[in-house]
């Protein structure tokens, strides 16, 4: 019973994303208020009418009181998180009891994400969003939302299996010979090849990556490309499982149980003893014996729901747009216009490459322009008002040059500007001419149409379909795809079991549970570069692992992310070690600060959150980033590093050689995750 829905003030549905049950439960509430013959309303008009009153009790509650509710829950035990996002209002809904509150929120802000991805700076105008997410057209509103959808599924599919996305971390697939190696190959060969092919149409990679399921096994940046941030690097993985989902291991399950696992029931029926009469009579096949199939109702419906949500395969030699961070000399960037190229060498290992696109000059400019206006929108917000020749008005002045040349600029090229010349030229007129109002209050209006204006340029060069005719060649596509085959044919199916029983403790003949007895789990990471190591959890009855087969994993993975939850509430609280004991098993975390030599730093109080801020993770927010930002104000002599250790134990091991453990464990993985990625 779970729901994601995004709506504008006025109650009208801008997407939304269902589970098979919520739907169900849905058609059979407005269905069954139906008179006889009545034809059913349709599934989104039924979402509408169970959100309007929500919707427009929060809107009237933001404008009567200036405050709203953010999380309630119902008799039956539904769960509600709402937040709004300017004039846009998500609301998250669980209704079985396997999502919390904070699953919720963090859930928005992964959509939030997600939306900023794929639409760039266009989700600065709530006016353009609401466009871009509910088109008018029937057939690309569906194209939208079911990409919108997908990524949603395949988002709680890895939060809810991979350890790396229950942190918010990149995990890493060590083996240094084969690291060091392929980025060699990226950087010397594959790169510099693409780069200085006439076949690129433009385009320049900056950034190439493989993957192995959702892996890292090797990265490789161009050197004069902005670093590629962890939170933007987590979304490409989601988008790659988007478009090419990690089938089952081939060694935990066979073609058998993945026939089995999709097909109905089936009830064999045995053939009637051959009689003297039937002697002459056709006799049936043996190997076909009749089948009565039994499909339970409820199920087809959620079959046909699931159906819904399929997105045609993608083709990949088309690249996809997406807006990434960026950090350039000539400032911070945050929805940089990208080419990402997802390239299947085989299944479950993927090379990456993200491209800049030639006319990307244009986006900079626009966000500066937009940096200018959200600038003298506060400053006229607050009463600085004056003419035109007033002391401090030479940044506006500056802006006002800089946007003349701007839209000279787009003249000369094939983008039609025409509304923001119009919306320009009447601004100036207001705030420039003797006439006009000079920098008041009645100029607001207008900046916020300019920066509708200038998010509308943005759109029409980097979202609108056709904004992506240049692009790399197939041929060098092609040529690019088979030399990274080439290089890993010897060690593809190596490299496909290692993702499924990544090894960490590389440099010692020991595994950890030798090493460290009554050591059960543990997760370390790298927050600094975002990255972790983790012994596998297999939940399968056929894999074997240290922790034995199915059962007992299942049951330890259900701890380490009950951990993970517990760890976060208390950091929100401003709490950096929490030791815990929970029946046979004691838990451990701990989060500290280390110089560039590993030299641990001293610990000193971080500041707790409030209960409405942002999720504490990487993806959606990266909590982690301001952290270390904050605790460098008082190493500022230092180059801060920022770790986490996630340990647990069985619960008979004395409390002191636990916490020996943890930091003997925390001084051997620093030595691994020293191993050069990039």
């Amino acid at each position: 019973m779970k729901c994601l829905l995004v709506a504008s003030e006025s109650a009208e549905v801008l997407f939304y994303w269902t589970d098979p049950e919520f739907e169900l439960s849905a058609q059979e509430q407005y269905g069954a208020s139906q008179e006889d013959g009545e034809r059913p309303p349709a599934f989104e008009d039924s979402i509408n009418t169970l959100f309007a009153p929500i919707i427009i009790s929060c809107s009237t509650m933001v404008d009567q009181l200036g405050d709203s509710y953010t999380s309630f829950s119902t008799e039956n035990n539904h769960i509600y998180v709402l937040h709004q996002f300017d004039e846009c209002l998500y609301i998250a809904v669980n209704g079985d009891g396997e999502e919390s509150e904070d699953d919720l929120k963090r859930k928005i802000y992964v959509l939030k994400k997600l939306t900023e991805m794929l639409f760039g700076m266009v989700t600065l105008s709530s006016t353009l969003l609401r466009k871009e997410l509910r088109p008018q057209d029937t057939e690309l509103r569906c194209r939208v939302w079911r990409k919108l959808q997908g990524l949603l599924e395949t988002y709680s599919r890895l939060r809810d299996h991979d350890q790396s996305f229950l942190v918010e971390a990149v995990e890493r697939l060590i083996h240094p010979t084969l690291c060091e190696q392929c980025i060699e190959f990226l950087e010397r060969r594959l790169v510099q090849q693409i780069n200085t092919s006439v076949d690129r149409a433009g385009e320049e990679v900056q950034h190439a990556f493989i993957l192995v399921h959702t892996k890292l096994l090797a990265f490789y940046s161009s050197r004069n490309a902005s670093t590629l941030t962890s939170s933007d690097l987590l979304a490409l993985i989601i988008l790659v499982q988007h478009f090419y989902p990690s089938t089952t291991d081939p060694e935990e399950s066979t073609p058998e149980d993945m026939d089995s696992a999709s097909a109905p029931e089936i009830f064999y029926t045995p053939e009637p003893s051959p009689t003297d009469n039937d002697s002459g009579s056709e006799r049936v096949e043996p190997d076909k014996p009749p089948v009565f199939q039994f499909v339970d109702p409820d199920i087809q419906v959620a079959v046909d729901s699931l159906q819904t949500l399929e997105v045609p395969p993608q083709d990949p030699s088309t690249p996809s747009r997406v807006f990434l961070e960026t950090t350039l000399k000539e400032g911070f960037f945050p929805m940089m216009p990208h080419s990402m190229y997802c390239l299947p060498m085989w299944p479950g290992i993927t090379l990456v490459l993200l491209t800049k696109i030639p006319n990307s000059q244009i986006a900079m400019s626009i966000y500066n322009f937009l940096e200018g206006f959200t600038k003298l929108e506060k400053r006229l917000a607050e009463g600085q008002q004056g003419s035109p020749a007033s002391r401090g008005q030479l940044p506006v002045n500056e802006l006002r040059s800089k946007i003349d040349k701007f839209i000279r600029v787009l003249g000369s090229s094939d983008i039609q500007a025409p509304f923001l010349q119009s919306v320009w030229a009447e601004f100036k007129n207001r705030a420039f001419s003797r006439g006009g109002s000079g920098l008041s209050k009645e100029l607001l209006p207008w900046c916020r149409n300019m920066k509708i204006q200038l998010c509308a340029i943005y759109r029409q060069c980097y979202v609108a379909e056709g904004s992506s005719r240049q692009r790399l060649s197939t041929a060098l596509q092609d040529r690019a795809l088979t030399m990274v085959q080439d290089k890993l044919m010897d060690w593809k199916e190596f490299l496909l079991v290692k993702s499924k029983r990544n090894i960490t403790m590389v440099s010692y003949p020991l595994t950890y549970l030798e090493e460290f007895p009554g050591l059960v789990h543990f997760i370390y990471i790298d927050r600094s570069a975002g990255q972790m190591i983790a012994p596998s959890l297999s939940i399968t009855e056929r894999a074997t692992s240290e922790l034995g087969k199915g059962p007992l994993a299942h049951f330890i993975k259900a701890k380490v992310w009950s951990l993970v939850g517990i760890a976060r509430r208390y950091l929100q609280k401003g709490y950096t070690t929490v030791t815990l004991r929970d029946g046979d098993y004691f838990f451990c975390y701990f989060l500290w600060f280390e110089n560039e030599t590993g030299f641990k730093l001293d610990v000193v109080e971080i500041p707790s959150l409030p209960d409405d801020s942002a999720p504490i993770g990487m993806l959606a927010c990266d909590y982690y980033r301001k952290l270390l930002r904050y605790y460098s104000k008082c190493q500022p002599s230092e180059v801060v590093k920022c770790y986490e250790l996630l340990t647990v134990h069985l619960g008979v091991i004395p409390t002191e050689y636990i916490l020996q453990h943890c930091s003997q464990l925390a001084r051997k993985l620093w030595e691994p995750s020293r191993i050069p990625l990039l």
